[in-house]
C-alpha cells in the first residue's frame, strides 16, 4: 500500500495532513487499515518468540481521582443468594476515558469547524440513551464512528443496503508490531534527573523522540504501533496519595509530545497504525494558545487511535533487560452493543449491549 507523505496531502480549512481521501469514502478505520493480514502475521512471527506477555493495562479503578472531569471508577461486588458467599457478582461503572483506554474517531473532531473523521458533521450523531432491543434493526447513525460500530449478523444487512460492511476497530483489533521508545530511560541514562515533571505541561519534539529510538536501535516500519514512556504512570505509584487525589480536581498540565507540524509530518511519514502513551493525554496539555490540539488531526483528520494511560512500566523494564523494545501488540477494544453517553463525555455502564462508543478500555498486552 502507497500511501503520500505528509506534505503531499491536502489542507482541511486552516489544518494540513488531511487523509479523508487516502482511504475509502466510507471508510471508519483509518489508519487501522495499514494493520492487513500481512503486517499482523509478519509481527507475528518475527516478534513471538519466548512466550512472555506482559499487560499493558492499568485496573479499570486507576486512577482513582480521574481527570478532565470525568466520574469516579466504582467497582461493587454483591452476592446472588443471601448468605450465600461463594456465589458473587460484578457491577463496574466507569468512563471509558477514565484510565487506559483509546480515543476513538467520535471523541475528538475538528472543533472550530464542527465535523468528525471524514467531514461528518458533529451534530448529526445522536446524543442520550438509545435502547436497542432488535440487534438487526440498528439506527447507522448510532455506530457511525464508533469504536463499536454493528453486531456481526447486521454487517450482513448493512451490504445490501449500504453497499459496505462497515468494520469497527473493536472487530478488527489493533493487533501487530508495537515499539516502546522509553523516553524517562532515555533522559535519565546515566541517573540524571528526568528534565520535566509529568504532571505539569511540558512538550517533547521530534528531535529526542528520533534520539531516543536511535538510542535502543528502533527502525520504524509501516503500521507499527508506536507507545511512549513519558513518565506519568512512574511518577503515579511514587508519589503521595495528597498529590494523586489533587490530579482530579486541579487544572490539566501534563507533558507530551509536541503538536507542531513536524511532529505531524514525523509520525504520518512512519506511517504509524496507532499511537499511545502513559499519559493522561499523549500531547503536551494544553496546546498553546492559538494552536490546534494534535487530537485534531489524528483522529479527525487520520482516523488514528490515540492511547492514554498505558501502563508501560513492566514493559520498559522487561525491554531493558532483554535489549527488545519491538514486540507483538494485542489489543481488543470492548465489543459493546445501547449507548449510555453523557453530553460531554463517553460513560460506559457494563451490560449485555452498546454499539458507538467514542472511547474504550484497551485491554491491550505486549508478548515477545
Amino acid at each position: 500500500m502507497s500511501l503520500p507523505n505528509f506534505d503531499s496531502l491536502p489542507n482541511f480549512k486552516d489544518l494540513p495532513g488531511c487523509a479523508w481521501d487516502v482511504w475509502p469514502a466510507d471508510d471508519e478505520l483509518g489508519t487501522i487499515n495499514l494493520l492487513t493480514d500481512e503486517v499482523v502475521k509478519r509481527a507475528a512471527q518475527e516478534e513471538i518468540r519466548t512466550g512472555k506477555s506482559i499487560s499493558l493495562n492499568w485496573p479499570v479503578n486507576f486512577p482513582e481521582n480521574p481527570m478532565f472531569a470525568r466520574r469516579t471508577p466504582e467497582v461493587t461486588q454483591s452476592i446472588k443468594i443471601p448468605n450465600l458467599y461463594t456465589v458473587r457478582d460484578d457491577d463496574i461503572h466507569f468512563n471509558t476515558q477514565s484510565g487506559t483506554q483509546w480515543d476513538g474517531m467520535k471523541h475528538f473532531g475538528l472543533v472550530h469547524q464542527g465535523v468528525y473523521y471524514k467531514g461528518i458533521a458533529a451534530d448529526s450523531l445522536p446524543l442520550g440513551r438509545h435502547p436497542i432491543p432488535d440487534p438487526l434493526n440498528i439506527d447507522p447513525k448510532l455506530s457511525q464512528l464508533g469504536i463499536q460500530s454493528t453486531p456481526p449478523k447486521f454487517q450482513v444487512l448493512r451490504l445490501s443496503f449500504f453497499n459496505q460492511a462497515s468494520l469497527d476497530w473493536a472487530k478488527h483489533g489493533i493487533c501487530g508490531r508495537g515499539v516502546l521508545l522509553d523516553l524517562v530511560s532515555f533522559y535519565t541514562e546515566g541517573g540524571k534527573d528526568l528534565p520535566y515533571d509529568p504532571f505539569n505541561t511540558h512538550a517533547i519534539g521530534v528531535v529526542d523522540l528520533e534520539a531516543c529510538a536511535k538510542k535502543q536501535g528502533v527502525e520504524f516500519r509501516k503500521g507499527d504501533i508506536l507507545l511512549l514512556r513519558v513518565g506519568f504512570v512512574r511518577k503515579y505509584n511514587t508519589t503521595t496519595n495528597e498529590i494523586r487525589g489533587a490530579l482530579g480536581s486541579k487544572e490539566e498540565t501534563f507533558a507530551g509530545i509536541d503538536n507542531s507540524d513536524d511532529m505531524k509530518r514525523f509520525i504520518w511519514n512512519n506511517h504509524f497504525a496507532a499511537i499511545g502513551s502513559d499519559q493522561p493525554a499523549l500531547e503536551s496539555w494544553p496546546a498553546p494558545k492559538g494552536t490546534h490540539h494534535l487530537h485534531e488531526t489524528l483522529l479527525g483528520l487520520w482516523g488514528m487511535p490515540i492511547g492514554e494511560f498505558f501502563d508501560l512500566e513492566e514493559l520498559a523494564e522487561h525491554s531493558k533487560q532483554t535489549g527488545r523494545y519491538t514486540f507483538y501488540f494485542s489489543s481488543w477494544p470492548m465489543n459493546m452493543y445501547a449507548p449510555l453517553f453523557s453530553r460531554k463525555y463517553d460513560v460506559l455502564t457494563i451490560s449485555p449491549k452498546s454499539i458507538g462508543g467514542c472511547a474504550s478500555p484497551a485491554n491491550a498486552a505486549a508478548q515477545f
